[in-house]
């Protein structure tokens, strides 16, 4: 007998794989009570009513006709074993035919520990009246609102588990495969009364307090409540999926997140997570239960890939990294990223690699490329390997100076500790005039300022020509070196989805074929690691001596950049 895999799911902000449509009140419901018929496009009454998955309270018995499940059931009945018996025209239920007319049936005793049953949705409001999406009324305060995401992963995988067949026409794809114990890191979903007996991962067994949405939970929808988690949130996603997968509890892991986002997780996993055990992140176009959405497959093959083992090493160490599993497609986390929204919309970036792996029609998971760059256990910036102290720089009294900030206490990484990275974008013509004056750039002056103010970490991500990174005005690049000579390390990446590498230059880091989105994320992983750079007593006249140790602080940066 095969031994289960023990899985550990971590719920993200934002995901699409753990939302449903909207729960609307049945027409079943609306003709019981009186109120007006949901109709359809056409105008007329819906013909049919949404199932959604339900637990019965008690015990029932139906009667199915025979031959329905296929239309062409009965084209081969002599194979058919006799029905369970007969009902007449008038709904009575007999073990024998009576009439000719008699439809066959088979008896079906249905139970509450046969788990969930499609079924019509019953509800109303307190008020007597339908739902007809999230909220109450259009726009309704949070008081009036529901919440269409799940809390944490077990009912997506139970709904999955339950209802979704295989090809082989069965179910039972999650529990018959392993063990999933689910984790509300950064969940999309909160228990805004609270809930006794429930457990979040930063205060242990015990009563969950309210929950505040955009504080504990992140939903996108409905949309007027969307909630987004803060950049310090870094803090807590990592300490928790550090502290999950040092626990020796078990196999692997899955993360879900929303779309959009999920490629900068994948990376910051990537980077930060001291471990050698598979972690496979999902996530869905379509919310779950919609038509054709895409979520329920790339979970059930995270499980799979686990089960691989096309990841281990011949010590059984993670030779690929964080991975993306989309598509039955096995992504890099260095270059995962969103194209499109629809399935098959995440791409790899960087030209060359990023699809690690592929899952066939048939589901066998193949391998043929073995990322090069460093990760997880042997990553350089791993949290395991992060000072408890640094610097940073600060303007303080219209000078700036290098200040000691924590990084890590007790092994955890700390919320002031994340630091404050920006994307700076500028295409061609972006000069105010023909002066070429940098001091008319107020935007990234301020924008320069604005970081030394801060009191925390910082750097910049240029986003410049492709592939070198340079930004195509004199006058603004100016501007940037004068950041790094300010303490701010830059980082110059091509445009877009370049196809080549940024070039080297001794002040500024080389974002090697990264996306600026990836930049930011391994930037910001770096300045917890080396701090800030060292100050030029003025930045725009730096001597040799402060362009030389300037020159050495990069050179720390790039051989990480090189290299993750």
């Amino acid at each position: 007998m095969n031994i289960k895999l023990r899985i550990a799911h971590m719920s993200g902000p934002t995901a699409t794989i753990q939302n449903t449509p909207a729960l609307v009140t049945s027409n079943k419901a609306r003709r019981a009570h009186g109120l007006t018929l949901r109709a359809g496009e056409d105008g007329h009454p819906l013909r049919y009513d949404a199932l959604r998955a339900q637990r019965l309270a008690a015990p029932a018995k139906v009667y199915v006709e025979q031959f329905s499940a296929h239309p062409l059931e009965a084209d081969r009945a002599e194979l058919y074993a006799a029905p369970d018996g007969y009902l007449d025209r008038d709904g009575r239920y007999h073990r024998e035919r009576q009439n000719e007319s008699d439809r066959p049936v088979y008896e079906i005793e249905l139970d509450p520990n046969d788990g969930l049953y499609p079924l019509p949705y019953m509800a109303r409001q307190a008020t007597g009246a339908a739902w007809e999406e999230e909220c109450s009324s259009p726009d309704a305060s949070a008081s009036g609102a529901r919440q269409g995401f799940y809390p944490d992963g077990s009912r997506t995988f139970e709904e999955i588990d339950r209802l979704a067949l295989g090809p082989d026409g069965l179910v039972g794809k999650v529990s018959g495969k392993a063990d999933v114990r689910f984790f509300r890191v950064l969940p999309p979903a909160g228990y805004t009364k609270g809930l006794s007996g429930q457990m979040r991962t930063d205060e242990g067994q015990g009563d969950i307090l309210p929950e505040i949405r955009g504080r504990d939970f992140f939903p996108y929808k409905p949309k007027h409540l969307a909630g987004r988690p803060p950049r310090p949130a870094l803090a807590k996603l990592t300490n928790d999926v550090a502290s999950i997968l040092s626990s020796g509890d078990f196999d692997g892991a899955i993360w879900t997140q929303g779309s959009p986002n999920i490629e900068e997780i994948v990376y910051w996993l990537n980077l930060l997570i001291d471990t050698k055990l598979p972690i496979a992140c999902n996530a869905a176009h379509r919310p779950h239960g919609e038509a054709s959405n895409d979520g329920a497959r790339n979970i059930l093959d995270s499980i799979d890939y686990v089960r691989s083992r096309i990841w281990a090493d011949h010590d059984g160490r993670n030779r690929l990294g964080v991975v993306l599993i989309q598509d039955q497609q096995i992504i890099a986390g260095r270059e995962a990223a969103k194209g499109d929204a629809r399935p098959g919309g995440f791409v790899a970036t960087g030209s060359i690699g990023g699809i690690v792996g592929q899952i066939t029609a048939y589901g066998q998971f193949m391998s043929k490329y073995i990322p090069a760059y460093k990760h997880t256990y042997l990553s350089d910036v791993r949290l395991t390997e992060l000072p408890e102290r640094t610097q940073a720089a600060v303007m303080r009294d219209k000078q700036i100076i290098l200040t000691p900030i924590e990084i890590t206490r007790d092994g955890r990484l700390l919320e002031t500790a994340i630091p404050s990275v920006s994307i700076v974008k500028d295409g061609g013509f972006c000069e105010l005039d023909w002066s070429g004056d940098p001091e008319l750039e107020r935007d990234l002056i301020a924008m320069i300022e604005h970081k030394l103010s801060l009191g925390l970490l910082a750097g910049l991500v240029v986003e410049g020509t492709a592939p070198s990174g340079n930004l195509p005005s004199p006058a603004r690049m100016h501007l940037v070196l004068r950041a790094a000579f300010c303490g701010l390390p830059v980082v110059r990446v091509g445009r877009g989805s370049h196809q080549g590498f940024a070039d080297p230059h001794p002040f500024t880091i080389a974002g090697s074929n990264l996306t600026a989105t990836k930049a930011r994320m391994l930037l910001m992983a770096c300045l917890m690691k080396f701090g800030s750079l060292p100050v030029a007593s003025d930045p725009d006249q730096p001597t040799k001596e402060e362009r030389e140790k300037l020159a050495e602080a990069v050179r720390a940066y790039q051989a990480v950049f090189d290299t993750h």
